[in-house]
């Protein structure tokens, strides 16, 4: 019997057999259990995530001979057809290989007719993004309104290319990549099924380095159980997979912990020699580097029996969590660097020195690698302020004695100067004399100030009798004059202010006033208008006013009539004068040209 590559053999046959994708299985399971059946299906997810396989088990489900269920018996025939993949009414179509719309239309002209064996006729479409746009347009109609048995299937890895109108007829289930633990714990079911001997490292070599994806995990199984002759060993896992045993990442470290820029070139040499991928030993640094600073905020999760366990609690505790970080990410931004670099190990290098020298000093007498201390606080008492000199305090003059100000006599006013005395030229103070210095010694706020000399009181001002109030008087409103007067100063605007100024003046008597309106301006009519310009009549006249209009022209001119006879006079003004200039004259005569009507504007 042949060889069945493990991708193909370890397979899911039914819903319980899928790793991961619990999400998408038990909607599944539940629209089976319950007969609530979408009639098109759309799995998205990267490559080896169980989209085709999940296609197939539900095609399975539809179809099986013991009915539809989550749960097929996997013994029908028509179960063994689809495990097969020959089972008549299942129709899987390569997206990839058939993008012409004659080829679509091709395969949808046997959607009427009813399925030959099956219950449903079941349309597997995978890799569906890659159909052409006509190919899509020709798809729509017949994907959302298919006949009752018929069942599409599409699959995609790339669901952003897929138009609009067809996600929105499908009901889309996106597949997750898978975890590292997940992916492990199958391989290790595998592999303890197929009798192999393994080491668990190896096992998590393969799981990181399938990246999410099942089926890329089996085919690196298939290809680490070849190369180790039946057997999965991690060191020849990593020598299969170009990866670096961790021995070497941790010396890298522990070098760049000594702080040590000989020693960390030493082991550049020591790991050159091994032609490794510089790219990826960058990566397998930040992992370790991303353990570290795990460790150093859990050290719960340090496993017991992880053997370089040792070696990552010591450098947990010799490097400092920013140290870590600053590690991190220096190497983090490094790998952008890598691809631009002449040599990728001057890159490696580069990226490796710039770690070390943006490393922050260690302080004097403190070992190099040690996180750096908190300085001590300093247990000397701080020494005491310098005594401050208090301002010196304001003198109280003659009522020193604590007399209060209210009880001492007013000064008596200066009598009036001479009238020989001009009144513009002051008083010269005379100069202090030597006597009247303060003794050596003495301080002077302790020198008794000298009497101040009173100032004349200011007359009482006379107080004048109460005025009465002034009231503004009411504008008069007897002539149309006076009405466009008072109307150019109410602060009114929008439809009232047109109102008031097409309204013409007729009476005005007893708090009502009677107003003429133009019928071609009978729209401005509204009651919001009329109220607002009644409220503003009332302001300016001082007294309620009722409004009544006489649909009537105006027989005076109105303030909308004025404006439009102005605004003309200006327009006819600056045509005049744009016709009597030499030089538009000139411009008009040699071009055999005329000013376009309008295109004159009057200025302001």
């Amino acid at each position: 019997m042949s060889y069945q590559v493990l991708a193909r053999k370890w397979r899911p046959k039914s819903f319980d057999d899928m790793v991961g994708q619990q999400h998408v299985v038990r909607a599944l399971a539940n629209a089976l259990d319950r007969g609530q059946l979408h009639h098109a299906y759309l799995f998205t997810g990267t490559r080896g995530v169980g989209k085709t396989t999940l296609a197939r088990i539900l095609a399975k489900s539809l179809n099986c001979e013991q009915g539809v269920s989550a749960h097929p018996c996997g013994q029908c025939a028509t179960c063994r057809e689809v495990d097969a993949g020959r089972f008549v009414d299942l129709i899987e179509v390569d997206a990839a290989s058939r993008t012409k719309v004659d080829q679509t239309r091709e395969l949808l002209d046997n959607v009427p007719y009813a399925p030959a064996h099956g219950r449903y006729k079941v349309y597997l479409i995978d890799e569906v993004h890659m159909f052409s746009a006509h190919s899509f347009n020709a798809l729509l109609k017949t994907l959302e309104e298919p006949p009752p048995h018929v069942k599409f299937l599409l699959a995609t890895t790339d669901p952003q290319r897929l138009p609009v109108t067809v996600l929105s007829r499908c009901l889309q289930f996106n597949l997750r990549r898978l975890l590292p633990d997940e992916i492990g714990a199958h391989l290790r079911h595998v592999l303890e099924t197929e009798g192999l001997a393994f080491e668990s490292p190896a096992l998590a070599q393969l799981a990181r380095a399938a990246d999410g994806s099942m089926r890329d995990a089996l085919s690196l199984l298939d290809q680490a159980i070849a190369f180790g002759g039946g057997q999965l060993v991690e060191a020849e896992v990593r020598a299969m997979l170009g990866t670096l045993d961790g021995e070497v990442v941790l010396a890298l470290v522990e070098a760049l912990a000594s702080g040590d820029g000989a020693a960390l070139l030493a082991e550049v040499e020591r790991v050159a020699a091994l032609t490794p991928d510089y790219a990826e030993l960058l990566r397998e640094l930040i992992a370790l580097l991303h353990r570290l600073a795990l460790v150093q905020q859990v050290p719960r999760l340090l496993a017991a029996d992880d053997p370089d366990g040792d070696r990552l609690g010591a450098l947990a505790a010799r490097l400092s969590p920013e140290d870590v970080q600053l590690y991190y990410q220096v190497a983090l931004t490094g790998q952008g660097d890598l691809a631009l670099a002449p040599d990728p190990r001057a890159g490696l290098e580069m990226v490796l020195l710039r770690a070390l020298a943006f490393r922050p000093a260690s302080p004097a007498g403190q070992p190099d690698g040690a996180p750096a201390a908190r300085r001590p606080p300093d247990p000397r008492p701080a020494p005491p302020a310098a005594p401050r000199q208090s301002a010196p305090a304001p003198s109280r003059g003659p009522n020193a004695s604590g007399t209060p100000p209210w009880e001492v006599a007013a000064p008596a006013p200066l009598p009036a100067p001479e009238p020989s005395a001009p009144a513009s030229v002051a008083a010269v103070p005379a100069a202090p004399s030597p006597d009247s210095a303060p003794a050596a010694g003495v301080p002077p706020w302790e020198v008794a100030d000298p009497s101040p000399i009173s100032e004349p009181s200011a007359p009482a001002p006379a107080v004048s009798s109460p005025r009465a109030p002034v009231t503004a008087p009411r504008p008069d409103l007897r002539s149309p004059a006076q009405w466009q007067q008072l109307v150019a100063g109410l602060r009114v605007r929008g439809i009232a202010g047109e109102l008031a100024h097409n309204c013409g003046f007729l009476d005005w008597a007893d708090g009502r006033l009677l107003l003429s309106l133009d019928p071609a301006v009978e729209h401005l009519r509204v009651p919001t208008a009329e109220s607002r310009l009644r409220e503003a009549l009332e302001g300016a006249l001082g007294e309620p006013v009722r409004l009544e209009f006489q649909i009537a022209r105006p027989e005076q001119e109105t303030l909308a009539q004025r404006r439009v006879r102005e605004a003309e006079a200006r327009q006819r003004a600056a045509e005049e004068t744009m016709y009597a200039d030499p030089v538009a004259e000139r411009m008009r005569e040699q071009l055999a040209a005329d000013w376009v009507p309008g295109s004159i504007e009057p200025q302001g």
